[in-house]
């Protein structure tokens, strides 16, 4: 494969004249961009660049508004709210990651709802920044009903993401994965560059086990863990989807009517004080997660994140990062 190297404004320039191109306003345009070159310069490259496909197919469906601004409700108590009004969901985290941070510090815990979003983005950088104002931090998102139960035989849940992160003094503790075997991003990298899935992780349009990307395309992915990657999935479909009033992945998937567009529902961020939690010991808290962690690195484990902030850091020190030429020329045809 043959590929090029992009500094991190280059590949910030190329989303951003994509998104303009495509009639995102300003606003949107930078919350989607910002996204996009941090997941790109830390190696995540299936919710990096690869995305923009799917940002320009929302607007050219006319299912998403790329210009419309979020309505945030704040009232006295812990829940922040935002309608995203139909549009990308990456504004209206942003325009309510304030007052979140805020009423978190004043309670202790405090939640945010986004309602009427669609959703195509990695989660972590949003925990990462609340991690970085000392936060911990949960975030889940249902999709469109792309996954197969435990025991089933089509879609009927989510890719369903969960993202966890606790604030450290060095880079956050930080995990992000979806509940399905495999991001459906991943697929669709697997189908474009001609390989095989590994085996286990989708069904073919009959129900029955595949390794060929296009065949799980049209049929369905399986959970992680067998029953309880299943369970956890579900768990994510009811906080982000009826908890918060917003759609199932069942619901996004009907509401998406075949379009090949990126889920419409919601997400629930949740974000907790230590400080405040702990009754003022934060400190003996905090000494007590370093050595846990200490204890998981003296055994020869990876903690989760630990490979991003390596990309992270050798991408920067060299000052560009390698995408695939095929993948800037197909943006570029956009």
């Amino acid at each position: 494969m043959t590929t090029l190297r992009l500094t991190r404004d280059e590949v910030h320039d190329l989303a951003t004249r994509t998104l303009q191109k495509a009639g995102y306003g300003p606003n949107h345009v930078r919350a989607i961009a910002d996204m996009l070159t941090t997941c790109q310069m830390d190696d995540c490259r299936s919710h990096g660049l690869f995305r923009l496909f799917m940002c320009v197919e929302t607007t050219r469906s006319g299912q998403v508004d790329p210009t419309v601004e979020p309505q945030l409700t704040l009232d006295d108590s812990a829940v922040v709210r935002v309608d995203a009004k139909g549009a990308i969901s990456l504004r209206a985290v942003q325009a309510a990651m304030a007052p979140l941070i805020d009423r978190a510090r004043s309670f202790g815990i405090a939640a945010l709802a986004v309602n009427r979003c669609y959703h195509f983005s990695a989660l972590w950088p949003e925990i990462e920044q609340l991690n970085r104002a000392g936060l911990a931090a949960l975030s889940m998102v249902p999709s469109h009903a792309w996954v197969a139960p435990a025991g089933g035989t089509r879609g009927a849940l989510g890719t369903n993401p969960i993202s966890f992160g606790w604030p450290r003094s060095e880079d956050p503790f930080v995990f992000d994965f979806a509940t399905s075997a495999f991001a459906r991003g991943e697929i669709e990298l697997y189908r474009r560059a001609g390989k095989p899935l590994p085996e286990g992780v989708a069904l073919d349009r009959a129900g029955q086990p595949t390794t060929d990307p296009q065949a799980a395309m049209d049929g369905a992915m399986c959970t992680f863990g067998g029953y309880k990657g299943s369970a956890l999935s579900i768990m994510v479909e009811l906080m982000a989807g009826p908890l918060i009033g917003d759609l199932t992945s069942l619901d996004s998937m009907a509401h998406a009517q075949g379009r090949p567009e990126a889920p419409f529902h919601g997400q629930i961020i949740l974000a907790f004080d230590p400080e405040r939690l702990s009754g003022g010991q934060h400190s003996d808290g905090d000494a007590r997660a370093e050595r846990l962690f200490a204890e998981i690195g003296a055994q020869g484990a990876r903690l989760p994140s630990q490979r991003r902030y390596a990309a992270r850091a050798r991408n920067t020190a060299r000052g560009f990062v390698e995408v695939s030429k095929q993948l800037i020329d197909d943006i570029r045809a956009l």
